[in-house]
């Protein structure tokens, strides 16, 4: 499994999303409860870009319609979302948040 850095773990603010791109693909990377998650960036719902929507209780909101996704599975846990979107493996060497874009689910 290939690992490519995304940011720096310095640059995570907590329960803030951060838009990165990894080899053209738009990745969501979110620093919470005491863990960093990878998400691919766009609503499976519409074509949104979840880094701009709030995060809470291991969830990220898309702003646009309300569907939030768990950062950990991908899965929306209400309407109007009904499919997940993909979520990335994630490693932490030092200050460097690195990502797989081989998906967990």
């Amino acid at each position: 499994m290939a690992f490519v850095r995304a940011c720096g773990l310095s640059e995570l603010e907590e329960d803030t999303p951060k838009r990165v791109e990894l080899d053209g693909t738009p990745v969501s990377v979110v620093q919470t409860e005491g863990e960093v998650f990878a998400i691919h960036d766009i609503c499976s719902h519409a074509n949104v870009s979840l880094s701009e929507g709030e995060v809470e209780d291991c969830q990220i909101e898309c702003w646009l319609h309300g569907s939030s996704f768990d950062l950990r599975t991908g899965k929306p846990s209400g309407l109007p979302a009904t499919r997940p979107v993909p979520v990335y493996p994630v490693k932490i060497e030092g200050d460097d948040v690195l990502v797989s874009l081989t998906q967990e689910s």
